[in-house]
């Protein structure tokens, strides 16, 4: 397994602007993953819907997989494989209860090749950002139950998908069952990525003491939707150790376990978390009014 010169793991979040031909997005998948494993990438990670992003919603369900496999995890687990890498896929369609819809899914390969966890998108994207830019995820994708961890060579990897990223509970259930390095593969529309990507992405990482690698979409799509980019990998402390902007291309960044752990050690605010019990104090409103 190629390392960085540290000796640390490599970690690679990969950005993409992915089109409407599921072609032209694995032949761009297949360039970035060969330029993660010459920058010398343990793990990479690819954004949301890399193979992907339609005219229609409705498009994914066309390329929907299951649970036993298909194509676009079979090129997955050779790509893993042939660079003799982690592969995390940011997200796939694949087959759930619904046959109308789809869940959102992320799936983990080893650097065998062999795929070793999957996790179904928990928080589905159902916002109104304005009058003129409404999205309605639930239309076709049904959410998934349960949260993922993946024990790794790394460390212990929790598993999220974009819009999940603006619920810290999720985060606080990952690192209790031993995440150690997060990952969000995300299509962060341009208006909310500029309000809030960089500092949802830094907080989950300080307030865990974790490391995040945020692999997200970066340009203009067929559906007229705008995606942020900014595709970046944050530390413990809530250092960004590498960014881009706009466009296709590729963060790095090392992975320092003795260094997180260290940091956890003296600054154990983990370890400081207490059971809260609300009270609801209730007055007498009426008695303040005039």
């Amino acid at each position: 397994m190629q390392t960085a010169s540290s000796g640390a793991p490599r970690l690679a979040a990969v950005q993409m602007a992915s089109g409407g031909r599921v072609s032209s997005n694995v032949a761009e998948i297949r360039r970035l993953v060969a330029l993660a494993a010459d920058g010398g990438a343990d793990l990479v990670l690819l954004p949301e819907n890399a193979f992907l992003m339609g005219r229609n919603e409705t498009d994914k369900l066309a390329i929907r997989e299951a649970d036993e496999g298909g194509p676009l995890q079979d090129l997955l687990a050779e790509l893993a494989a042939s660079h003799g890498l982690w592969l995390i896929a940011g997200s796939l369609p694949m087959h759930g209860r619904d046959p109308q819809r789809a869940r959102q899914s992320c799936l983990v390969f080893d650097n065998g090749g062999r795929r070793v966890a999957r996790y179904d998108k928990l928080h589905l994207f159902d916002v109104r950002v304005s009058e003129e830019e409404q999205y309605r995820e639930s239309r076709t994708l049904e959410p998934g139950e349960r949260a993922v961890v993946v024990e790794t060579p790394f460390g212990g990897i929790g598993l999220s998908i974009c819009y999940d990223l603006r619920f810290p509970e999720l985060y606080r259930a990952l690192v209790a069952q031993g995440a150690e390095l997060i990952v969000v593969p995300s299509a962060f529309t341009a208006r909310t990525g500029e309000a809030h990507w960089r500092p949802l992405l830094r907080a989950r990482a300080i307030e865990n003491l974790c490391y995040v690698v945020a692999a997200n979409q970066g340009g203009f799509h067929l559906n007229g939707r705008e995606t942020h980019g900014a595709s970046m990998i944050v530390d413990p402390w809530g250092r960004v150790l590498d960014s881009l902007g706009r466009g296709c291309g590729v963060a790095f960044a090392d992975f320092d376990r003795e260094a997180l752990l260290s940091l956890r050690q003296r600054f154990p605010a983990l370890d400081h978390r207490r059971t809260i019990q609300v009270d609801t104090v209730r007055s007498d409103v009426s008695s303040l009014s005039t």
